[in-house]
């Protein structure tokens, strides 16, 4: 550039380019989260070596998932570790596993921050619950154990995974717990930590179907807090069974609302899930079907009667309730109950949202919108899990670090929520379907290419930061980030 200045010339061989590394997104999450404050909320002196590392393994975690081995072994190809502040070689050990153990003696404290950031009393929270399974041997571990697996991977043990939003789907909370916990036995706990840890005294409660037994719900005190869910199936057919509602009450244009004890039901119809579930069950009816006429055509001497293996094929698809078997042992015949087939098909795309938020308060438009509103938290978990985080595979093996590594991947979810709020009118100038450019993976590329370079010009070492092009600045100024 001097030399440019005064008019000499500048040889090729004088301007090298010795070293690139990504810079863009690690420094746009990095500058996000100390904009949002979150340095400040893991501890009140952000300047600490472990809060810069910890900030590294959030902001790490949404730019480059992977292991915290991987994340201390990219400093040749990352500016993260520079960004938040830590130069030189990077130890795992005390970069991360160390700093991990600080930052999950911290967790209640963080997230009741969070809370009072982001919650007020008398406000609406969604809760939700998922799991994850795990590969490897666990047997100290008092939170690895077989449970229901959401992600249908039968053989593995798993943690059930807890979280807490806002109206607006913004992460405050997680918690993991065992691997075999029932959804409706965390409830009167997370319920209890609202009230207790995060001083949130009166709150609406959105829980997904079922999740609020009967026996939960008169422990709850109604008078400070409110719930909204919906009915299992089984619940929806004994309110037509005892008269309460008939199904010309289920409609898809409008919610029809009863009042059954303290609870006011709201009675919808969905055309689209109504063709699902149909389409669904006549599936599993084929199936059943096709495996059942083997079974009973079959000459094949077998060790269990056919009677035994029709139970089995029963229990595959679930479809019991809709078989009726005549006989017993190997002389047995099936047939489908169609009447009973009938009668389900008629509840296809039938639910029912109830809750105790007065009509004052709250319409049954507002109460069906904000049950619905869990899809947010299902979203965050679709993130956490597959889309952008990949919570698994968990290469720890302590129950402490278990629960930090879930700790780490909710508040990078957090940085995401933030940055995809501030990116929304990029989205919505965005076309549509197939025409659709931006997501968040893609947008997180684009700003990989802004990088660190290292130039020697004339001997002389520099590190010079790659000018953003258009689109590039475009996205920085939506997330109000300066490179």
């Amino acid at each position: 550039m001097r030399a440019a200045l005064q008019g000499n010339v500048m040889l090729k061989s004088d301007f090298e380019v010795i070293g690139s590394k990504e810079y863009g997104a690690s420094y746009s999450a990095v500058s996000l989260a100390k904009e949002l404050g979150l340095d400040k909320i893991i501890y009140s002196k952000p300047s600490e070596d472990w809060v810069k590392c910890s900030l590294a393994m959030i902001a790490g975690r949404l730019v480059w998932q992977g292991s915290k081995l991987a994340l201390s072994n990219c400093t040749n190809i990352s500016s993260i570790w520079e960004i938040c502040g830590i130069k030189g070689e990077i130890d795992v050990n005390s970069n991360c596993y160390d700093v991990m153990d600080k930052l999950f003696a911290r967790q209640d404290k963080i997230q009741k921050s969070l809370a009072e950031k982001h919650l007020e009393d008398g406000c609406l929270v969604l809760y939700d619950i998922t799991s994850s399974y795990l590969e490897g041997e666990y047997e100290d571990s008092e939170i690895v154990a077989y449970g229901y697996n959401r992600d249908k991977k039968r053989g593995h043990k798993q943690i059930v995974i807890s979280l807490l939003c806002n109206k607006e789907g913004c992460p405050v909370a997680v918690e993991v717990f065992e691997g075999n916990t029932k959804d409706e036995s965390t409830v009167l706990h997370i319920i209890e930590t609202v009230q207790n840890k995060y001083n949130i005294t009166n709150l609406v409660f959105v829980g997904d179907r079922g999740m609020i037994t009967t026996v939960q719900n008169e422990k709850i005190d109604h008078n400070t807090v409110k719930i909204i869910s919906a009915l299992k199936h089984s619940g929806t057919k004994g309110l037509l069974d005892d008269g309460i509602v008939q199904m010309s009450f289920f409609d898809e244009k409008s919610i029809v609302e009863v009042i059954e004890g303290e609870m006011r039901c709201c009675l919808c119809k969905n055309p689209l899930m109504a063709a699902k579930e149909t389409a669904t069950r006549k599936a599993l009816l084929e199936k059943t079907a096709n495996e059942l006429d083997k079974i009973v055509k079959s000459t094949r001497k077998n060790e269990n009667s056919k009677e035994v293996r029709i139970g089995k094929v029963i229990n595959k698809y679930k479809m019991g309730k809709f078989v009726k078997l005549i006989g017993s042992g190997n002389d047995v015949q099936w047939s489908f109950d169609e009447e009973k087939i009938a009668d389900e098909e008629q509840l296809d795309g039938c639910y029912v949202v109830y809750t105790d938020v007065s009509q004052e308060d709250m319409d049954a438009q507002e109460v069906v919108k904000n049950y619905k509103s869990l899809i947010k938290v299902e979203n965050a978990f679709r993130n956490l899990k597959t889309a952008q985080l990949e919570i698994r595979p968990i290469y720890h093996k302590t129950d402490d670090r278990i629960k930090c590594h879930v700790f780490i991947c909710m508040l990078a979810y957090y940085l995401m929520w933030h940055m995809n709020k501030r990116l929304q009118p990029l989205y919505e100038s965005d076309g549509q379907g197939q025409n659709r450019k931006y997501t968040f993976k893609h947008i997180l590329e684009i700003l990989k290419t802004i990088r660190s370079n290292t130039v020697s010009i004339e001997s002389q070492i520099a590190t010079v930061i790659s000018t953003p092009d258009e689109e590039q600045q475009r996205i920085l100024s939506l997330l109000n980030v300066v490179v």
